[in-house]
């Protein structure tokens, strides 16, 4: 272990000198969102460089939490999580809730990154509520602090949901416009999607099976269902 221990004997200490080194929950997280390539791991965590992903990618599989598993046909190399990793579940799915609960939405919604946004929202599109056919999607935030600020998702059945932030040139199945605070605010259970409609806040055209099926086909954050979840001032949403 290359991280200077806290030096305590109590095992909440020994379990900090590997889980709290900056991060590694943020790693973990990822990987229990279901990345497990390097440039997908990356790609959630947009503040990490490569040199220190690859760092602690390779401590933890030191650690026995993650496996590297390369395939000799491809050259792909895929990170999996192992038993040890499974057990933390429980661990940060306890931490989420307790944010969920206790920290302000003022501060859970400071951060108005879209690509990290989108990045997340692409993983709880649910296909089976979709037409069987490839449905192409475009947002557009009007508040955004990454370098983009519209993006497309285009689902196929049987294939993993594709996020472009260029214009792929598809015919486009339902437009949506909004800010990154309003949709991650109802996207964490910080508001409800029906206030963030009624408020004008979150707009959709186009073909209304999508609009009038929007809450089936997007499952919100799997951090949506924690109980007494703080919520948002509107007028935080306007400053």
């Amino acid at each position: 272990m290359t991280t200077k221990p806290y030096g305590l004997f109590c095992p909440t200490s020994k379990a900090c000198d590997i889980l709290m080194p900056r991060w590694i929950i943020q790693i973990l997280g990822e990987l229990w969102g279901g990345s497990t390539r390097f440039n997908e791991i990356r790609r959630g965590l947009p503040g990490i460089s490569p040199t220190l992903l690859t760092k602690w990618l390779k401590e933890l599989q030191e650690n026995g939490i993650l496996q590297r598993v390369e395939d000799q046909a491809t050259g792909n190399i895929d990170y999996l999580r192992t038993e040890k990793a499974a057990e933390l579940d429980s661990i940060l799915a306890g931490l989420a809730k307790w944010a969920q609960h206790h920290i302000k939405a003022e501060i859970a919604l400071a951060d108005r990154d879209a690509d990290l946004l989108m990045w997340n929202v692409r993983r709880q599109i649910d296909l089976d509520e979709l037409p069987a056919k490839q449905n192409v999607m475009r947002l557009n935030f009007s508040d955004v602090t990454s370098p983009a600020s519209t993006y497309w998702l285009i689902t196929k059945p049987g294939e993993t949901v594709e996020l472009c932030a260029s214009d792929p040139g598809f015919d486009v199945d339902l437009y949506i416009e909004t800010e990154v605070a309003v949709m991650t605010s109802f996207y964490l259970a910080r508001r409800s999607f029906e206030s963030a409609v009624v408020d004008e806040k979150f707009f959709m055209s186009g073909d209304q099976r999508f609009i009038k099926t929007f809450q089936r086909w997007l499952k919100f954050s799997m951090h949506s269902h924690a109980d007494d979840i703080a919520q948002i001032n509107d007028l935080v949403l306007t400053s």
